[in-house]
């Protein structure tokens, strides 16, 4: 056989092969199979990133609840100083009652002193 014939037949049959093997290697069967041996090397990084995403979702809705219960009771809190205000008046008013009523009857306590003359002794 003359050299290029059989560089010829050389280079047919290695196309054949390659695409034999091109074949095989998309068969279906093997691509499911790839897809298994994919899944099961990741699935458990995958599980661990869904439990940790859980762990982290159940905190920050922990943190959300303070922080809006915290908003809530300063609102409150802002809110009542009109009572504050009432409370604060009301007492202003009691002590300038109880200042009054001090003083009428300590006027009356001296009235009755000089209406009464000393005991002698």
């Amino acid at each position: 056989m003359e050299e290029p014939e059989m560089q010829l037949k050389v280079k047919k049959v290695t196309d054949k092969f390659t695409e034999s093997m091109y074949v095989l290697a998309n068969e279906p069967s093997v691509a499911l199979y790839r897809l298994q041996e994919h899944v099961r090397r990741s699935l458990p990084e995958l599980a661990q990133h869904k439990s940790d995403m859980q762990s982290w979702e159940e905190q920050s809705q922990g943190a959300i609840y303070t922080v809006e219960y915290a908003c809530s009771a300063i609102k409150n809190m802002t809110d009542s100083s009109v009572y504050f205000k009432s409370i604060d008046s009301l007492l202003k008013h009691a002590i300038a009652m109880k200042d009054q009523l001090n003083s009428v009857q300590g006027r009356s306590a001296v009235a009755q002193q000089a209406k009464t003359p000393p005991a002698s002794s």
